[in-house]
């Protein structure tokens, strides 16, 4: 074993580094340098113990963190790394389906479909069922929290009998798997699953690629779903070498089937595991830190960290509470601009958090009534804009002509002149012979009975796909220069899009079509967001994970918006909220400034507000609390102490009805003498009533 050089890590990231035999698991907390112990991890494993690139199994979540991961990994090892397996879930398991996925029934140039292909997919489900559009996005996410816990369309079905929507559902999941088989395609939560599947069922697999990975090394761990979870478990069949780095009072992708009992019960799943919990943050000043930590210590579910820092007292938290949203952003906009003209900040020092997007409404506004450069994250990603996704679509079809989504997306892109009408004839010929569509197109093609006019606008669409099909491209860059040609698609769009296509074509040069695709479809907005750029942050609070500013606004720090009304009654759903307001709080280096309103306009309607019951669990000493008049008072005073507001039923509870039986909740709305409860009863179907009137009993 060579000496390899850790005196830039303190005595606890020395301990993670050094501890590489059998399961070990890092509470890294906020800003405790974690990425740094997993670079000095990964190096440290490699030039020390000797380890090939390709025998350590790096993962993480976004594109954008392993590519950081790779970059310092590729400085400290001196740019001698071949064939490592660094990157997202997707993205390894990815590599994996390439080499094998012929094994369980699919082919190995399979189409990769994101949320946009899957709500395409849905929505023609939901037409041939007679089922509403609008139930379109409920159904995606539904099916993804069933595939995230390893549920089968089987499995699902086998539970629902006598519930009508779950029973709907169950055949809409059992139709889209069929019809995703067909499309030869995968949705995202299918990368992870079918890797699963490919291991289980082929013993031989999975020993081979468990022997290959002699070290498992996980980032964030603690947004990991159950079939994540499941894969790692997996690769660690044959040795237990894995280290898990993650943060439990981090965890708030539940709403992702992200699950803090991966890490809360890391223990019992892998016994004889090594703790070391990294507790110095380097980030933030000492009132945030101990205000943040004094804050989330009120949480039952957590394993306990006592963060510290080097760092000076700084200033204390500010808390103010307005009257109403607009005064709230002027009230921001007014502090940004104050700092800003100090010379103390550039405006891209400034993050602005909130809970739910239609509150940034208000802040942009206040901004651009300032002339004050904002971007907002998390909007439409570079991948997903229209002229994007349709270059795309052409690419994905010419290599693969079962892809039926693609396929109706650029069958009249650009305008073709084929209609509605000329659709459902290609359908119904495709159900009739249990053929594609492009299939079907060319049996229309064909038949004499089909007017003229019609075959000539499908056999010209065929003509440039079989043309773009039998050339061998160099890389993606050459195809998407014939697919602009030939389609004259460019002619069509404006100027702003046709920039966006060339930025596009820019970026495939010397890349592979696969590999290039591969790449594109894996992509989120996160990873596209440019810091560089001088202006005011406006993002989520569960945007806002793993990034860190100067300044923070945590915005509309009301009851009811953080903690969300509907996890008020949920204790497991009010412990995320109260963990996505720590993670807000944590990403401020110097300054953090929180607000509330009194009133604020939601849903349509005004409503009067009561400050987060979260603004109490901050000891006064690490905070200011300002009035309007911007006059001090303590945060424990009796103005700022307010009762939760808890709705009375809330979605999923089980209700009793005098007559129809025991019932599920399925929504509610309004309140008080006016509150509607809708409740699926099973045998008896939805409905909706009025409990004023209807005695319902909460079982």
């Amino acid at each position: 074993m060579k000496d390899f050089p850790l005196s830039d890590l303190n005595p606890a990231q020395q301990e993670a580094v050094l501890y590489c035999e059998g399961p070990l698991l890092v509470l890294a907390g906020a800003g405790s340098g974690k990425t740094r112990v997993i670079t000095y991890k990964y190096a440290y494993l490699k030039e020390a113990m000797g380890f090939h690139p390709s025998s350590i199994f790096t993962v993480t979540f976004t594109n954008k963190a392993a590519d950081e991961m790779k970059e310092r990994i590729f400085k400290m090892c001196n740019g001698s790394l071949k064939n490592t397996w660094i990157g997202t879930f997707h993205s390894l398991c990815v590599r994996i389906l390439r080499a094998h996925i012929e094994r369980i029934g699919y082919k190995k140039d399979f189409v990769i479909y994101d949320e946009d292909d899957q709500a395409g997919l849905i929505k023609r489900i939901l037409k041939d069922l007679n089922m509403h559009e609008a139930l379109c996005k409920c159904v995606v996410n539904k099916i993804s929290n069933l595939k995230s816990n390893l549920i089968t369309p089987e499995d699902y079905i086998s539970t629902t009998e006598g519930y009508e929507f779950e029973e709907r559902l169950g055949r809409i999941y059992m139709r889209y798997q069929t019809e995703l088989q067909k499309c030869n395609a995968l949705d995202f939560d299918d990368l992870i699953l079918c890797v699963i599947r490919l291991f289980s069922e082929n013993e031989d697999l999975l020993k081979r690629y468990s022997e290959q990975f002699r070290y498992i090394l996980v980032d964030e761990f603690q947004d990991t779903n159950k079939s994540q979870y499941e894969l790692l478990q997996l690769l660690c069949k044959y040795h237990k070498n894995i280290c898990a780095v993650g943060d439990d009072d981090q965890s708030i992708y539940k709403f992702r089937g992200a699950n803090v009992f991966n890490i809360l019960n890391f223990e019992r799943d892998f016994p004889q595991t090594k703790i070391v919990k990294l507790e110095q943050n380097y980030r933030s000043t000492k009132h945030i830190i101990l205000a943040s930590t004094a804050m989330i210590s009120k949480n039952p579910l957590r394993k306990p960290k006592n963060l510290w820092t080097e760092k000076d007292w700084g200033e204390k938290i500010f808390y103010c509470q307005l009257c109403n949203e607009e005064e709230e952003a002027k009230y921001i906009t007014k502090i940004i601009k104050e700092l800003y003209l100090k010379g103390e900040y550039e405006y891209r020092d400034f993050a602005i958090l909130y809970r739910l997007v239609l509150q940034a409404r208000a802040l942009e506004e206040a901004l651009r009534i300032e002339g004050i450069p904002y971007q907002v994250i998390s909007g439409v990603s570079f991948y997903h804009r229209k002229e994007i996704k349709d270059v795309l679509a052409y690419m994905r079809f010419i290599l693969n002509k079962e892809d039926n989504v693609s396929l109706l997306r650029i069958i009249n892109t650009p305008p073709r002149g084929i209609g509605a009408g000329a659709l459902l004839k290609i359908e119904n010929e495709a159900k009739k012979h249990m053929i594609s569509l492009y299939e079907a197109i060319k049996r229309i093609i064909k038949d004499d009975s089909v007017a003229s006019n019609l075959k000539e606008k499908l056999l010209s669409f065929t003509i440039i796909i079989d043309e773009l099909s039998e050339k061998n491209y160099q890389d993606a860059a050459s195809m998407i220069k014939d697919i602009l040609n030939l389609t004259g698609y460019l002619e069509e769009i404006e100027e702003d899009r046709i920039q966006n296509v060339l930025e596009l074509l820019s970026s495939a040069e010397k890349v592979s079509v696969k590999e290039f695709l591969d790449k594109v479809s894996l992509v989120s907005s996160v990873d596209t967001w440019e810091r560089k750029k001088n202006g005011v942050s406006l993002l989520t609070l569960h945007a806002a994970k793993g990034l860190e500013f100067p300044v923070v606004f945590i915005a509309g720090c009301e009851e009811g918006i953080l903690p969300y009304f509907k996890a008020l009654e949920d204790p497991l759903e009010l412990q995320e909220e109260r963990r996505l307001f720590y993670v807000g709080m944590t990403r401020a280096k110097n300054l953090l400034f929180i607000t509330s309103a009194k009133q604020r306009k939601l849903y349509s309607k005004v409503q009067k507000q009561e400050p987060s019951s979260f603004i109490k669990d901050i000891p006064s000493e690490y905070c200011t609390c300002i009035r309007k008049d911007y006059s001090t008072f303590t945060p424990h005073k009796k103005e700022v102490e307010t009762p939760k507001v808890k709705p009375p039923f809330v979605i999923g509870c089980k209700v009793k009805h005098p007559t129809w039986g025991i019932g599920v909740v399925r929504d509610y709305y309004g309140e008080g003498e006016d509150l509607k409860v809708v409740v699926n009863f099973p045998g008896i179907g939805v409905k909706k009533l009025a409990p004023k009137i209807v005695n319902l009993e909460r079982v």
